[in-house]
């Protein structure tokens, strides 16, 4: 069984249901907090991937974003998914077109398989452990070069703008950060941020807090792209919680500590 050809014919078809959207403000509902927002189609989009993959991988554990889900630590033996059906809903329900299917494939509990679609570019990342990674069929990696040639993504942790610690701790770094960078990127799906960090759009991104949802199959597709990927702190990152996230190319991420030395003491 191809595995990774599979789950990247199901992220496809997911795609498809997203991109079949009628009304998207009429089925919107807040699940935690302002701006958490989820409309039927995320449900809509886990529901169709977990019933496909479970028919394939009936032993599997499956994690995602939505209800009915498994608890979040992967199976140590065997298969594991980590899904989000949509990643940028909000983007989703105003028609930004920057919204992704997320599927990461975890075996005996170590990173294996990434895919991230998004339907309205027809652009597919992707890549399983050890055979690098690949947008639409060609192979991408990210860039040598330092911040100072290149754009800076983020993410605002919209959901935890209440909290100065992630509202103000982000536009503190972006201080710190934007006289060192080409520009600045706010793309809205963490997933394809880290994806455009892999195929060198982007040389740096980070989001002071994400759920595993958001970044385990970017983040397989990052690693595997040359690419390195941990928490702000420069520690690992867990599937099994939120972490902050800083992916980027070596240089990049080194960059990072430099011009953020003062802030990240001080936070």
């Amino acid at each position: 069984m191809d595995d990774l050809k599979i789950i990247r014919d199901l992220a496809q078809k997911a795609g498809d249901i997203m991109l079949e959207a009628h009304e998207i403000e009429s089925v919107q509902t807040e699940k935690s907090g302002d701006y958490n927002l989820v409309t039927a189609y995320d449900v809509k989009v886990q529901t169709f991937l977990f019933k496909e993959l479970k028919k394939l991988y009936p032993d599997a554990k499956f994690i995602g974003e939505e209800v009915g889900t498994d608890s979040p630590s992967p199976l140590e033996k065997g298969y594991s998914f980590i899904i989000d059906p949509i990643d940028g809903t909000t983007n989703f329900i105003h028609g930004y077109g920057i919204s992704s299917v997320s599927i990461a494939m975890l075996k005996d509990a170590e990173n294996y398989i990434g895919v991230v679609y998004n339907p309205y570019t027809k652009e597919m990342f992707y890549a399983k452990k050890g055979e690098g990674a690949f947008l639409n069929g060609k192979p991408v990696s990210v860039k040598d070069t330092g911040l100072n040639e290149n754009l800076l993504g983020f993410g605002t942790s919209p959901y935890y703008r209440h909290i100065p610690y992630y509202n103000d701790g982000t536009f503190d770094i972006l201080k710190a950060l934007y006289p060192h960078c080409q520009d600045l990127r706010r793309a809205g799906s963490a997933a394809l941020d880290i994806c455009y960090v892999a195929s060198a759009r982007q040389g740096l991104f980070f989001e002071l807090i994400l759920q595993p949802y958001d970044y385990a199959a970017a983040a397989i597709i990052l690693e595997e792209a040359g690419g390195i990927i941990t928490q702000m702190d420069g520690s690992p990152i867990s599937v099994e919680r939120p972490v902050s996230i800083l992916a980027g190319n070596r240089r990049c991420h080194e960059d990072f500590f430099r011009f953020t030395e003062k802030e990240q003491t001080e936070r």
